[in-house]
């Protein structure tokens, strides 16, 4: 049996589509979670993989690439880290609003493999960084995009601190949030807000009001 490299299975396993928010960037997306998580799992031959967050355009992620594409200003000329980046769509994004360059941080190593196939087929050049960088220091960095990182309180409790933190040194920081449990209530302040088209595949309605929120420092 032949073991398909990470770039392989994403681009085999998915279909380039785009999304009705995002027409201008295509993405290899699965239409459905269940077989492609099996599919992981039979890949690596281990069960208790994560789910196969990467190969879907979740409403916070979307609702963040359209504000860098409407506000091409928030990015242009600017280093920016594309945190938790799944696909690779905000980054993505951002470096067609004119980024000087883009970091996509995630530890899933397949994101990393549709993060490296997805800005190829966009014709952009997006570094794929895998690593934890919660609780590091940014330097050189300007922009942090953050899609959707409130929908588990212990996570977004440890992003945010760490992501207050980042702001206090002048980064500009910004998160997407459809409506998540677990965002911040105070010291944040609306930049943008879309109404995403979802799947009930992911979701439990057929769209997301989704707000931009730019973090502030305490």
């Amino acid at each position: 049996m032949t073991t398909l490299s990470p770039n392989d299975f994403v681009r085999t396993n998915t279909t380039v589509a785009t999304t009705p928010l995002l027409p201008e960037i295509r993405l290899h997306l699965a239409t459905e979670v269940t077989p492609l998580w099996e599919a992981t799992e039979e890949t690596l031959r281990e069960s208790n993989v994560p789910p196969p967050y990467w190969a879907f355009a979740w409403p916070g992620g979307q609702a963040v690439a359209r504000l860098v594409l409407d506000r091409p200003d928030l990015v242009a000329g600017k280093s920016v880290l594309d945190f938790a980046a799944g696909t690779g769509l905000v980054g993505i994004a951002a470096m067609k609003a004119g980024a000087a360059r883009v970091q996509s941080c995630d530890i899933d190593r397949f994101a990393l493999a549709a993060i490296a196939v997805n800005a190829e087929l966009n014709g952009v050049e997006v570094k794929a960084v895998s690593a934890d960088l919660v609780g590091r220091d940014l330097p050189g960095i300007d922009v942090v995009l953050a899609g959707d990182v409130c929908y588990e309180k212990p996570m977004a409790e440890r992003v945010t601190a760490w992501l207050r933190g980042v702001a206090a040194t002048g980064t500009l920081v910004l998160l997407g949030d459809p409506g998540r449990a677990y965002v911040p209530t105070t010291g944040i302040e609306r930049v943008g807000r879309y109404t995403v088209p979802t799947s009930l595949e992911l979701e439990d309605r057929e769209t997301r009001d989704t707000t931009i929120w730019r973090l502030l420092p305490e």
